[in-house]
């Protein structure tokens, strides 16, 4: 069953219609306009007892200026200032000859009310006085009536009134549109920011699980080997390589729930709760390289130092994708140093090696290798998108002498999203 139709519901369809056709509703208006001027010129305000009605004639002169005024209406919206010019005309011209004059000055109030409406202020008010001063300076100076009569102030009050309301409503209007755009602008950059907060979140996601799967798989591979290689001679020592890798393989397991636990839905069940790996777990992280047979030291100076998440993760992933690559690039026989120092408002990573340089290549401050050639790995551009993000830096290069540096300086306070540098 339907609701029944309110007033403004049955006015949505013709007023529709008349915003589709602008010109039938101009014509509408120009004919109704006529019909008003016809039947006050009928009207005599100087009765004897007060305005009385039909006791006057209007003449063919009169009707016929009526008639080609109301027509100049149904121009009113392509050609406004034409049409006032017409009608202002026409207007003074009756004003001047009639006696007492039919009241075409009508019209002219609505090609002003429509000029006002659709041109800025300065120039509504300019067109404005302007017609006021004439058709009220005609009815003054021409008129039989005196210069104070009635008639002539309304004439003065209507042109006025025309012009105000005609400001109004642009004003309006172009208040609307602008609320109007405001809102499709906001609408925009809400999809716009949208669409970067997904990428910038695939790009994230994408990283942990490049670092997650090239550290433990290095040092899966690293054991398998080792285990491989003394199954027959030493199986105690084999045994235990196993048991590293089990422990490595554990851990990637755990991290890449957590990580790609990150894509459930809100109302998955089995969300990952566990904190994000950060500095508090460095020492384990490094337990598991030597275990993989490479020695590295530990200096730091930042026990005091609370770091943001963002930052603590950022530095903890850089300091594992730093030292997977030098298991995996520098040699055998390669040491590594890692420092993380607390300087001023930053906190500076450093990780270092001893690789030999005539060992195979090595990945370039670029992800290339430092000899310029290709490398295929993501590792050091991870690791620079992780610092920039925050508002740091990464640099990355060989040493003098042989070996590898990789040093991060972040901010302490990591740098809020969507800020950018002025």
């Amino acid at each position: 069953m339907t609701a029944p139709l309110t007033g403004f519901s049955r006015l949505a369809p013709p007023r529709s219609w008349l915003r589709a056709h602008p010109t039938a509703f101009d014509a509408g208006l120009a004919a109704a306009v006529l019909v008003c001027m016809v039947v006050a010129s009928f009207a005599d305000p100087h009765g004897p007892h007060g305005p009385t009605f039909g006791t006057r004639t209007p003449e063919l002169r009169s009707l016929l200026l009526m008639a080609a005024a109301a027509g100049a209406l149904v121009f009113r919206r392509s050609r406004p200032m034409s049409v006032l010019a017409v009608t202002g005309a026409v207007s003074v011209a009756e004003l001047v000859a009639g006696d007492p004059p039919a009241p075409v000055a009508m019209s002219a109030v609505i090609a002003l009310y429509t000029v006002a409406s659709r041109t800025d202020r300065p120039t509504a008010w300019r067109v404005g006085l302007l017609t006021m001063t004439v058709l009220t300076g005609s009815a003054m100076l021409f008129g039989s009536a005196p210069w104070y009569s009635q008639e002539n102030l309304g004439i003065f009050a209507w042109t006025g009134m025309a012009a105000a309301a005609g400001d109004a409503v642009r004003s309006r209007r172009a208040f609307v549109d602008a609320i109007r755009e405001r809102a499709e602008r906001a609408e925009r950059t809400r999809d716009e920011e949208a669409r970067r907060r997904v990428a910038e979140e695939r790009l994230r996601i994408a990283r942990d699980l490049h670092d997650v799967v090239a550290h433990h798989i290095a040092l899966v591979n690293v054991q398998a080997g080792v285990a491989a290689h003394v199954m027959d001679k030493r199986p105690d020592q084999a045994k235990e390589a196993l048991s590293h890798v089990r422990e490595a393989s554990r851990s990637a397991l755990n991290e890449l729930r957590v990580t790609v636990g990150l894509l459930r839905q809100s109302g998955d069940p089995e969300a990952p709760t566990e904190p994000a790996p950060g500095l508090a777990v460095l020492d384990p992280l490094l337990d598991g390289f030597r275990r993989a047979g490479l020695p590295v030291e530990l200096a730091r100076t930042d026990q005091d130092t609370e770091l943001p998440a963002a930052v603590d993760l950022a530095a903890y992933r850089i300091v594992q994708e730093a030292l997977t690559n030098v298991r995996k690039h520098a040699g055998a026989a390669a040491k590594a140093e890692v420092s993380v120092v607390r300087v001023g408002r930053t906190v500076e990573v450093t990780v270092l090696d001893d690789g030999c340089p005539a060992g195979p290549v090595r990945p370039g401050p670029d992800g290339a290798g430092a000899d310029g050639t290709p490398a295929g790995g993501h590792g050091l551009i991870g690791m620079r998108e992780r610092a920039t993000a925050l508002g740091g830096t990464l640099t990355a290069g060989p040493r003098y002498g042989g070996g590898f540096r990789v040093q991060a300086i972040l901010p302490v306070e990591a740098r809020a999203e969507g800020d950018e540098d002025v």
